[in-house]
């Protein structure tokens, strides 16, 4: 069956909204929690903490509300409104220990509508092999538009001057006016009715994926399952701290009289994300699985060793650089992780396995991660209130080598297929 374009659009202008959401917001925090509020590494790290307690809490959302009593699409649309008022009043605040409450708030209601967006798409396909990655692109279309076109070429709160005269808390706002948007626009999406019987027996476990643990029997699933929590502390280095970096060294890059602050710089690394995600198949049929795995964490050791030496003026091409791995260091752990998963957990609990590994990575390993990278700013906080961002970086290139070293000791090679 072909999906009507009607439906099409509807569906791919609803991950466009999605994800210009999150990359309107998410990149650009980093620069204006210290800068605006004032904000310690700790405290940023407390803020970016709030998208893994929304990982943690999003599949009770979905599998007690959304799965059994209503409409993904009228779930959708209520968080999306609730995230609107919420992200309005963190454009409010003028304090973190203000601020704080609405963003804890507001991931708790956005973390649950990712996998929303993806029933709705689902719900809607014959074929979601073929059919959904034309309609999630839109998504990657979305946070790479905001960032590079809105926040750093038409508006420019990135740029020097606006970051230091708050022009940032601009985000919130504009962010609160599309949430409102797409919340409202979430009602005339297609029909997505409950996929569980309201009076069927629903556990804890079946929530959480606790029936994936068995799967930790096997030796190289469990060495893949611990390098996955683990290499989420350098992750976390890069989505808290990369932005705030940027900007406190001042970098931009001038093309002809347009100037890219970094938000629009930190939009490489989504346009990479999605050249590589291409060369992916080609890795897997040619190296295997366990060697493309190791690609993408001796990624990690690169990109922030770059960061570490690089720096605004001859060197600024190394920051260029590490910006541009970001589709390596992405793609070639996490996606062939799910591919992994996916192909090791068989049928009866390959949904169980992608939410135990989601569970552990962006709740807990990510939870961990923003922790450890919050401790380490505050640690290399200099008298003038800058940073040793060289010291900074060197400590997550430090750890991803080491994880890397023990996942490829570790780990048996073994033959794992690609399914697309």
């Amino acid at each position: 069956l072909i999906m009507k374009k009607s439906i099409q659009f509807q569906l791919s202008l609803m991950m466009f909204l999605e994800f210009f959401i999150w990359g309107g917001w998410f990149v650009t925090l980093g620069i204006y929690l210290p800068n605006t509020l004032k904000a310690t590494g700790g405290e940023i790290a407390m803020a970016y903490s709030t998208q893994s307690w929304g990982a943690i809490i999003a599949p009770f959302i979905i599998g007690l509300i959304a799965d059994r009593f209503f409409n993904a699409e009228k779930i959708l649309g209520v968080l999306h409104i609730i995230g609107a008022v919420l992200m309005y009043l963190m454009y409010q605040a003028t304090e973190f220990s203000v601020f704080y409450p609405y963003v804890l708030g507001y991931m708790i209601a956005y973390m649950p509508t990712l996998a929303l967006v993806n029933s709705v798409s689902f719900n809607q396909m014959s074929d979601p092999a073929k059919q959904f990655p034309k309609i999630r692109v839109w998504g990657t279309v979305g946070w790479i538009l905001v960032g590079f076109l809105f926040i750093s070429l038409i508006f420019k709160w990135d740029s020097a001057e606006n970051i230091a005269n708050g022009a940032l808390k601009n985000t919130f706002l504009m962010t609160a006016i599309v949430s409102a948007i797409l919340g409202v626009f979430s009602f005339t999406l297609p029909s997505t009715p409950p996929s569980v019987n309201k009076n069927e027996k629903v556990t804890i476990s079946d929530i959480l994926g606790l029936d994936a643990l068995k799967l930790l029997k096997d030796r190289n699933f469990l060495v893949f399952f611990l390098s996955s929590v683990l290499i989420c502390v350098p992750l976390a280095f890069y989505y808290q701290h990369a932005g705030q970096f940027l900007g406190e060294i001042g970098a931009s890059l001038s093309l002809s009289n347009l100037e890219i602050g970094p938000a629009g710089l930190m939009t490489l690394g989504q346009i990479s994300e999605v050249g590589f995600m291409l060369l992916l198949p080609f890795f897997f049929k040619k190296y295997g699985f366990k060697k493309t795995i190791l690609f993408g964490m001796l990624a990690w050791g690169i990109r922030y060793t770059l960061f570490a030496y690089g720096n605004n003026g001859d060197l600024f091409f190394m920051l260029i650089t590490g910006i541009a791995l970001h589709g390596i260091c992405y793609d070639f752990f996490f996606v062939s992780g799910q591919i992994y998963t996916d192909a090791k957990a068989g049928e009866k609990v390959k949904s169980a396995a992608q939410g135990l590994i989601t569970l552990a990575t962006y709740g807990v390993g990510m939870l961990a991660g923003f922790w450890i990278a919050g401790k380490i700013v505050d640690q290399n906080l200099i008298a003038d209130g800058s940073h040793s961002w060289q010291q900074i970086w060197i400590f997550p290139a430090v750890f991803a080598i080491v994880v890397m070293v023990i996942f490829a000791l570790l780990f048996k090679n073994e033959k794992v297929e690609y399914k697309t």
